[in-house]
């Protein structure tokens, strides 16, 4: 391990390591002057913008630094220089620049101009936005000259849709767009920390970072959630911080994002983070800890229509890439982000008497199956496909309690954070941490990795134990005279569900659990590295991770998040249960079915992935999935009968150019560098990095169809889902692993009865034999567990039970667990009110 290269960070001054953190802005009748200074008013900086130029960017920035006396002496002068012309004059105070925009007439400048402290990590403060304001640069002269553009105030409006109070967060001096391991690991600054996939406004910001090739006058936001609190654990307090950090590649809302793009990104993708360390005064050493997750959606080829008529929209596969190019591009993104081992938790239906997720679940285990021939043993991916929504509706399944098994086994695998610092690493001037020799994730040997044995070693060596009943009540303290070596996470837990929201939370929450424990074990709290379900500890994270999912359920879906088995582990009533996942399902309904497409054209907007142009079509006339290329790229692709010449691609969200010739996969990304997924190149295979431009402005780059589809598209899709019915009559369709034993996994609970729920209220209803077509019926479906992302089921259960052969160990293969043993048993009460409508009495 390399020691703390601090000598050359302490040479460089706070603003030349990008920290200003108030501005204040005043314009003139040509330009507008933004003073910007660091937080302790010793360094004061200028910049200067044309308000001349129409429909250019003219950014200049003072190379001399001021102090405040000699910047109030330059502004008198600039106000002395002016009066002429009116002056110089306040305007605003802001707190960083957001980026710039041009829609049809002049560029705009959007400002943070009131902003609240949310955390802090380590002495860097992190920030929410309060309040932002967007500027046009040309002044009121100059803009009556401009062309009278008829839709600029609608595009206006649209972008302020984004709406930057919420759920955005920045800091000046901590790079929130990182993980903890990767800032300790990566002292890297400057303008390409920008180009990374979780800083929203890249597109933004992109105009002056390429003028002044610097970042200190602007702030990258990253989306998602940020919640900071203290627990108070023998008498220590400690700081608890969960991030959730959404990728802008192939961003947006639920039906409109759907699946993989071609470049291997997906819809839904967020990078989880829990980071503990202990509240100290500043000037004492504080140890820190972090584990990082993954969700995202499952990345194969797929997509729902939106529909008004239909809660529920059929889950259609499109013409399947034999090869998986793209989804083996999504894991090797994976790996290049996190290192190895790459674990899948899938937790969609394995059984449903009308195929829709089932189907999805076959072509994900297809695909894991196929890549893995191609990986050495220790580079295969790692899966589980386990029905949550089936173990949900089990009395003989603790479902949180399995989930901790799962979570438990799997941070064995890839470890967690865990690193002292020391004072001279807490600065909140500037972002000074060590800096490791740290070239990949997956080249970390040199490095400490999380190992058990050696955990166990070291706590039986100090006079600890591992308490085997679970609780963290024993408290711990590491010594004085002892430092715990550095520990690294290598490898990621990735969890789906369909729309990766609310089973996925659930999941997400108890590898939070588990990981928890380890890092108050790490951190000198417990003697033991688990924490109860029933634990105080337990529920105050439960709020942390509910808390979560309802914000990123809002974001993409629409709707706070079905929480219905967080809800009856509180003991919540359970008519009050039903009344609010019923509530839950209309309102994303209602989101998804009139709400979306507005706001991903405003997403696409403010992403870059649409530009206005005049003599083109506006965003609001072009189908959703024509947004990447139109704004981008040099051409019109509208017909002279004013028809879309574009054919549509199902979820990979580009434009696609009318061909009779499908892609080759063999031209997929050429020349790009091997990935560390496999140890062996790949001839067609490229690695997107998180800095990976998603498109070029060259038109030679656009991307062409791979399906000719040479039957209309309705026929098409009927056969698609008729093959894929067939496939699922032979294919396995109950859980399975090829890292984890299921006879162990499914030990927990002591009650073998299967549990037959309540069912719904609207099952004696007369509209209950409706087709599944009918809006009312499919409500009425919705609200059930079988429809609910939370795994929750207010319908009958069928009593299902499976036994792993005798290879389902850790390390059987996928084709070792294809042979599972499945036992129905059918009550006679269950029988009676499938045939004949009766109720169900337990």
């Amino acid at each position: 391990m390399a020691g703390c290269d601090m000598e050359q960070q302490q040479d460089l001054s706070p603003i030349q390591q990008g920290f200003m953190q108030k501005f204040r802005l005043y314009q003139t009748q040509s330009k507008f002057y933004m003073i910007g200074r660091d937080k302790s008013r010793t360094y004061w900086r200028v910049l200067k913008i044309d308000r001349t130029e129409p429909s250019e960017l003219n950014i200049r920035e003072d190379s001399t630094t001021y102090t405040e006396r000699e910047c109030s002496d330059l502004l008198r002068r600039i106000h002395e220089g002016n009066k002429s012309t009116g002056g110089l004059k306040f305007v605003t105070t802001c707190y960083g620049i957001v980026g710039f925009i041009k829609f049809l007439g002049p560029y705009y400048m959007l400002l943070i101009t009131k902003r609240r402290q949310i955390g802090a990590i380590c002495g860097h403060t992190v920030y929410a936005i309060t309040k932002s304001e967007m500027i046009p640069l040309p002044n009121a002269e100059t803009r009556s000259k401009m062309v009278n553009y008829r839709s600029e105030n609608r595009y206006r409006k649209l972008l302020c849709m984004v709406d930057l109070t919420k759920d955005f967060f920045f800091s000046y001096s901590y790079h929130v767009m990182r993980s903890l391991q990767k800032n300790m690991c990566n002292n890297e600054t400057g303008p390409d920390l920008y180009d990374t996939m979780f800083v929203w406004n890249e597109y933004l910001t992109g105009g002056i970072r390429n003028l002044l090739h610097n970042t200190i006058w602007t702030v990258a936001m990253v989306y998602g959630f940020f919640k900071q609190d203290t627990l108070s654990l023998c008498g220590r307090d400690f700081k608890l911080t969960l991030i959730a950090r959404r990728s802008r590649h192939y961003a947006g809302t639920r039906y409109l994002k759907r699946g993989v793009n071609e470049n291997g990104r997906v819809a839904n993708d967020v990078e989880t983070e829990q980071i503990l360390f202990e509240d100290v005064p500043e000037g004492y050493p504080v140890q820190i800890s972090s584990v990082v997750q993954n969700r995202g959606s499952i990345p194969v080829f797929w997509f729902q229509e939106t529909s008004r008529l239909n809660l529920k929209p059929d889950i259609i596969l499109s013409k399947r890439d034999q090869t998986y190019e793209a989804t083996r591009l999504h894991f090797e993104n994976l790996a290049e982000r996190y290192g190895n081992p790459i674990i899948i938790l899938d937790l969609i239906k394995t059984q449903e008497k009308k195929p829709r997720e089932s189907i999805l679940r076959t072509e994900f285990a297809n695909a894991i199956e196929f890549i893995n021939k191609d990986l050495s043993e220790e580079n295969r991916l790692r899966f589980l496909h386990w029905d949550l929504n089936k173990h949900s509706r089990s009395k003989a399944t603790n479902v949180l309690l399995s989930l901790g098994k799962v979570a438990t086994y799997a941070l064995n695998l890839t470890g967690f954070f865990y690193y002292q610092v020391t004072p001279a690493l807490r600065s909140d001037g500037c972002l000074k941490w060590p800096t490791f020799e740290y070239a990949a994730a997956s080249n970390v040997d040199h490095l400490r990795h999380f190992d058990p044995d050696i955990e166990k070693q070291y706590n039986n060596d100090n006079g600890e134990s591992d308490n085997s009943d679970g609780k963290t009540s024993g408290c711990n303290y590491v010594s004085n005279g002892y430092l715990k070596p550095a520990i690294f996470q290598r490898g990621v837990l990735r969890t789906n569900c369909i729309d990766c929201l609310d089973r996925t939370n659930v999941a997400q929450y108890a590898y939070g659990l588990a990981a928890l424990g380890h890092q108050l074990h790490a951190l000198g709290v417990t003697n033991s590295t688990k924490i109860d379900l029933d634990d105080p500890l337990a529920e105050e994270l439960m709020g942390f991770y509910e808390r979560m999912g309802d914000t990123l359920a809002h974001q993409y879906g629409g709707s706070a998040a079905h929480n219905k088995i967080f809800s009856k582990r509180r003991g919540q009533w359970e008519a009050a249960i039903q009344s609010q996942e019923f509530f839950r399902t209309l309102q994303r309904y209602y989101s998804n079915a009139y709400m979306d497409a507005e706001k991903q054209n405003a997403i696409n907007v403010f992403l870059g992935y649409f530009q206005p142009r005049e003599g083109r079509p506006d965003i609001w006339e072009l189908d959703s999935y024509q947004h990447y290329y139109v704004g981008r790229n040099g051409e019109s692709y509208v017909g002279e009968n004013g028809r879309s010449l574009f054919q549509r691609s199902f979820s990979d969200g580009n434009i696609l150019h009318e061909s009779q010739f499908p892609l080759s996969t063999q031209s997929i990304g050429q020349g790009l560098p091997k990935s560390n997924l496999s140890n062996q190149s790949k001839e067609g295979s490229k690695v997107l990095s998180e800095s990976t431009p998603e498109m070029s402005n060259c038109e030679s780059d656009l991307t062409y169809s791979r399906y000719a589809q040479t039957v209309p598209t309705r026929q098409l899709f009927v056969e698609m889902q008729r093959d894929r019915s067939r496939e699922q009559q032979n294919a396995d369709a109950y859980d399975c692993s090829n890292f984890v034993d299921l006879d162990w996994l499914s030990s927990s609970g002591n009650s073998c009865e299967e549990e037959l729920l309540d069912r719904s209220l609207f099952t004696n209803s007369p509209i209950g034999g409706l087709s599944s077509e009918n809006v009312v019926s499919d409500i009425v479906g919705e609200t059930t567990p079988v429809s609910s992302e939370g795994g929750c089921s207010m319908n009958v259960g069928i009593s299902v039970t499976s036994q792993g052969t005798e290879n389902a160990g850790p390390e059987a293969s996928y084709s070792d667990t294809k042979s599972c043993v499945v036992v129905e048993e059918l009550s006679d009460s269950f029988v009676r009110w499938v045939n004949y409508g009766e109720t169900l009495c337990h």
